[in-house]
């Protein structure tokens, strides 16, 4: 994986830029010993590794627009960085770029209950924003896995979703407005606490973006009333291409659930062990969660579980406790902790029509015998939104190229399929020499015409994203 030579006119000012950047932020908010900006080297994809130049950590939008503000007059590149729990390498460092970090820009800003929203800075945790706020009665939808550790900005630049988002959407359909830092330092506010404005969709085009446009400061967060009651049953089968056609047919049944799950058995081993959530031994496992009121879920889960005896599984089992509720969701959230215990892993995010998962798993399976390489099935199945995770030896020579080359077959399976790239990971350094296979050149000009707009000296993130042939023309005439 190809990264840009860093710039050594900018490595040669390091010193001479930590001392303008100490004029607008404290003494400790500036990361500049080179053992200690190593927390920063990478993300939760841990096998592409670069320290940066600095660290920075303001504690608010004045701060952060002070910073973008040197970094823009010096021609210095910045990587924004929520919690750092990216699997795609999104706020992987250069070695001549400041990592502007937003893990201290977590307070509570305003709470609107009559109108069901709640501002918050974007370094909050996306967990927080529920602690904030369950107290009386309420919640935030989107709940990535990491939801625990990952930041409100992070969400924001991935467009994360979570295995809630086939109700309730993913962080876009929640965003209701952000306050944003341009790169010169120009601070801007996009939407708000109304319903959608007229004219150009711009807060549409900020969730998703990656760091490629702006930094996040804050966000207003649309909250809901939490559900009356919630109950998630378990569904065994023996084989993946099996339980792949039985969420098809959920949802061409026209049965709506809060979440579809799927687990392989090597994940569900996996999570058994680590989380002890009484799964079944199977080929695969599906966790379908219905909320509303008790009439409401006894009919849901009636007609789902009548779908799902036509395909024979070997284990049906509903919850019949909020503790066995409970139990169930850890295992499901520990997935990609538990699968790290076994192995170093890749973790993938392409998204295919449902109707294509008994294809695709089945190709998985192909494809995970020809390179030699075990893959784990965990995703939110009721969106296609697939999680492959390959594992790997970071250690055995050849083995990182080899599961690179099987997550990209795999990425070109799921577009082929009719699907895309990524789903709530975002593209970051992953899937970035993938975005051909997906789009066409015109297509990819027109994307990064609206970085020209935003980012006229692409110094946000600029290696990300774009295949780097594809910007170096932009990128070189920036310097």
């Amino acid at each position: 994986m190809d990264m840009p030579l860093p710039d050594p006119a900018i490595l040669a000012r390091k010193a001479a830029i930590a001392r303008q950047l100490a004029a607008v932020l404290p003494a400790d908010a500036i990361i500049e010993d080179e053992m200690e900006t190593r927390a920063y080297e990478c993300d939760a994809l841990t096998a592409y590794k670069c320290p940066p130049l600095l660290a920075v950590l303001p504690r608010s939008t004045a701060e952060v627009s002070g910073v973008l503000q040197i970094c823009h007059e010096e021609g210095v590149p910045v990587v924004p960085r929520g919690s750092g729990t990216s699997l795609a390498g999104g706020a992987l460092p250069t070695a001549d770029s400041v990592i502007l970090g937003t893990a201290r820009m977590n307070q509570v800003l305003e709470t609107d209950y009559e109108n069901r929203f709640i501002r918050v800075q974007a370094g909050r945790t996306n967990l927080s924003v529920t602690g904030a706020v369950e107290e009386e009665g309420f919640f935030y939808a989107p709940d990535p896995s990491s939801q625990l550790a990952c930041a409100i900005a992070g969400n924001i630049g991935m467009n994360s979703g979570g295995a809630h988002c086939l109700k309730y959407g993913v962080t876009t359909n929640n965003l209701m407005g952000v306050t944003m830092v341009m790169m010169d330092g120009t601070v801007v506010a996009i939407g708000g606490a109304h319903l959608d404005a007229g004219g150009l969709d711009l807060l549409g085009v900020i969730c998703g973006s990656e760091g490629q446009l702006g930094v996040v400061t804050e966000a207003t967060l649309r909250i809901l009333r939490q559900p009356e009651g919630a109950r998630p049953v378990l569904i065994g089968f023996d084989s993946n291409e099996v339980a792949g056609q039985c969420v098809s047919d959920i949802i061409k049944a026209g049965v709506l659930p809060v979440a579809i799950e799927f687990m392989d058995r090597l994940c569900i081993e996996a999570c058994e062990k680590f989380a002890k959530a009484g799964y079944p031994m199977c080929e695969a496992l599906l966790i379908v969660e219905v909320e509303g009121a008790e009439a409401e879920i006894e009919d849901q889960l009636g007609r789902i579980i009548g779908i799902a005896r036509r395909h024979n599984p070997v284990e049906l089992r509903e919850s019949t406790s909020a503790e066995e509720s409970a139990r169930i969701w850890l295992g499901r959230k520990s997935a990609f902790g538990a699968m790290g215990q076994i192995n170093d892993y890749m973790c993938l995010d392409g998204t295919i029509p449902v109707s294509e998962l008994p294809v695709v798993l089945r190709r998985i399976g192909e494809l995970s015998a020809e390179y030699g390489l075990p893959v784990g099935n965990v995703f939110h199945a009721g969106d296609g939104n697939m999680h492959p995770l390959i594992l790997f030896d970071a250690n055995k020579p050849g083995d990182l190229e080899k599961c690179e080359a099987f997550g990209a077959e795999i990425l070109k399976l799921c577009v082929d399929a009719g699907g895309c790239l990524t789903g709530e990971h975002g593209v970051g350094v992953e899937k970035r020499d993938l975005m051909a296979h997906q789009y066409a050149a015109a297509d990819l000009e027109a994307q990064m015409a609206v970085k020209d707009v935003f980012d006229p000296k692409w110094l946000l993130n600029p290696a990300k994203v774009f295949p780097l042939d594809a910007t170096e023309a932009r990128r070189i005439a920036a310097e």
